[in-house]
């Protein structure tokens, strides 16, 4: 998705599982206890960077509906406690099934990003709007994907093309707002 966005990297991008051979500590284990997506966002880079000695960029990121007054939110991989993407789709339907069409259904996805570097700290956010569908459909992508439906298409997140989704998505609009807070 960084490519989309003309970026070209000096280094190798390292991702925490490949990072977590060359930190002391192999069982870092980041609690998600901010207020916000970018304060989840911000404590998982930060917590990356101090164990690793290098520039860190992390996420956070969730589902919000208007109908649930913006639940599941920063919530919304952990949401009741349930384990797996299937559990909380069915929690989610479950929670929506008096409310019908899309405008009653109105929903979006969220997403923060934080990129730390010593004393330095950029973040972008980024959201995309649309409603949630009646059932499930679609089989790319995870989490609420097969039940998010964005405006502008009548299909799922896990229906679209990752040409389509790596444009539109909460996280490839957080990512160009990232770039353009860039300062070099």
């Amino acid at each position: 998705m960084l490519s989309l966005h003309g970026l070209e990297f000096a280094h190798e991008i390292i991702f925490a599982p490949q990072l977590a051979v060359n930190i002391k500590n192999k069982n870092i284990k980041v609690e998600e206890t901010g207020s916000s997506y970018a304060e989840n966002a911000e404590i998982k880079a930060r917590a990356w960077a101090e164990a690793s000695g290098l520039p860190c960029l992390a996420d956070d990121s969730g589902l919000e509906v208007d109908a649930l007054n913006g639940a599941p939110g920063i919530y919304s991989a952990r949401v009741q406690g349930l384990k797996n993407d299937e559990a909380r789709n069915l929690w989610l339907l479950d929670q929506l099934k008096d409310f019908k069409g899309r405008d009653a259904r109105r929903a979006r996805f969220v997403a923060s990003l934080v990129l730390i570097n010593d004393n330095f700290k950029a973040v972008g956010n980024g959201v995309c709007n649309g409603y949630i569908a009646e059932s499930m459909s679609g089989a790319n992508g995870f989490g609420y994907d097969p039940l998010f439906i964005p405006d502008g298409f009548n299909i799922s997140f896990a229906e679209l093309g990752a040409e389509i989704k790596n444009k539109i998505s909460h996280r490839a609009l957080a990512v160009k707002d990232l770039f353009n807070n860039l300062k070099f």
